[in-house]
């Protein structure tokens, strides 16, 4: 169905085809019986898919990515659509637009997306109330990780009102999650990936884990990072405690793009997402991995459209995945596949379960 509507979609401004998305999901997300048939279409249950990490269990590695339901409005039907973990927000401690439109781009002939949204959502407070009333309803079954940001408004120096701003946010969200991101790396709110110095990162993780009690926190960290920088800001995430890395957000890179330079340069600055990601971020996560060991969490995101680069990205080193330019692309059916074609892979190869498939060339 979504391969004959998809023309439909792509024909209108990308904004435009999200807010229609989101609305075709009301009855998914509001309707009982709605989810009921959604979820024997779409999920996909297989006790060899579970991951257990941070102390939660992931009923399918495959998870949706921050950013694409930033004000928690579908989470009831996003779960029912067979993801096995949902990422909600970014979040910020105040309210705030969009950066100015146009602010999201397609680009087909690379299946990417360059958005520079900026983290417009309702405010942490008001996306936690809303979170809290859909859990409540007790039809979220999978684990929720809630994304927290720099409120655009909030200079750098002093440090202390950035650690407020983000003690604010996680003091609304926590409550509600099961596992907190910290984002400091969306090339879309302006200074924001200078938090990633390692003395910034310091400050911040040590603020953050103050406040966040039991639950897990993980930071998410950008593919444009050079490699020592990488390390940096693992060993600081280690150091303070932190459950984990997420690797990566969008790239301000434009290398190796099929798009005419033309196009590209007309649409100008933003966060590029989608295969042409994949190999780097591929690299980060190796990184990661190596440079954390075995115990933390590492969430690979990038590129990943498919079981083989799914694999590929958890034989690099990633416990979980996660989906949002392929989503886009190829449609609610997507998480069930990738999910579908992992057992496949498994009983193919003789593997019992996803963790002796993911082992078989990790390292």
């Amino acid at each position: 169905m979504y391969g004959a509507l998809k023309p439909l979609l792509f024909a209108l401004d990308p904004q435009t085809a999200h807010a229609l998305a989101m609305g075709s999901l009301a009855g998914v997300e509001h309707l009982a019986f709605v989810r009921s048939l959604a979820r024997s279409v779409f999920v996909r249950h297989d006790p060899r898919l579970e991951v257990r990490k941070m102390g939660l269990v992931f009923p399918s590695p495959v998870g949706l990515a921050g950013g694409f339901d930033k004000n928690a409005e579908r989470a009831r039907a996003l779960d029912a659509l067979g993801f096995g973990f949902l990422e909600l927000g970014t979040v910020t401690a105040e309210a705030q637009a969009p950066n100015p439109a146009p602010n999201l781009f397609r680009l087909p002939a690379d299946r990417a997306l360059v958005n520079r949204l900026g983290f417009p959502n309702l405010g942490a407070a008001r996306v936690a109330e809303r979170l809290r009333a859909a859990r409540a309803s007790g039809a979220i079954r999978v684990p929720v990780g809630m994304s927290i940001g720099k409120s655009r408004s909030v200079p750098l120096e002093p440090v202390e009102e950035v650690l407020g701003d983000y003690r604010a946010s996680l003091a609304a969200v926590k409550d509600v999650s099961d596992f907190i991101v910290v984002n400091i790396s969306s090339p879309n709110t302006k200074d924001l990936r200078a938090l990633q110095a390692a003395e910034s990162a310091k400050l911040l993780f040590e603020a953050v884990l103050a406040g966040a009690g039991d639950k897990p926190v993980l930071v998410k960290i950008a593919p444009d990072l050079p490699d020592e920088s990488i390390d940096a800001i693992c060993d600081e995430a280690m150091r303070a405690g932190l459950a984990g890395i997420v690797a990566t957000n969008t790239t301000v890179s434009r290398e190796g793009l099929a798009t005419p330079s033309a196009v590209v340069e007309a649409i100008g600055a933003g966060g590029l997402s989608g295969a042409p990601l994949h190999a780097r971020a591929l690299a980060v996560v190796g990184r990661v991995r190596r440079r954390v060991g075995d115990g933390p969490c590492v969430i690979g995101v990038g590129g990943i459209d498919s079981a083989d680069k799914a694999l590929a990205m958890m034989r690099a080193g990633a416990d979980l995945v996660q989906l949002y330019t392929a989503f886009v692309y190829e449609g609610p059916s997507l998480p069930r596949r990738i999910a579908g074609d992992l057992v496949r892979r498994m009983e193919a190869e003789g593997k019992k379960d996803l963790a002796a498939l993911a082992s078989e060339q990790r390292g």
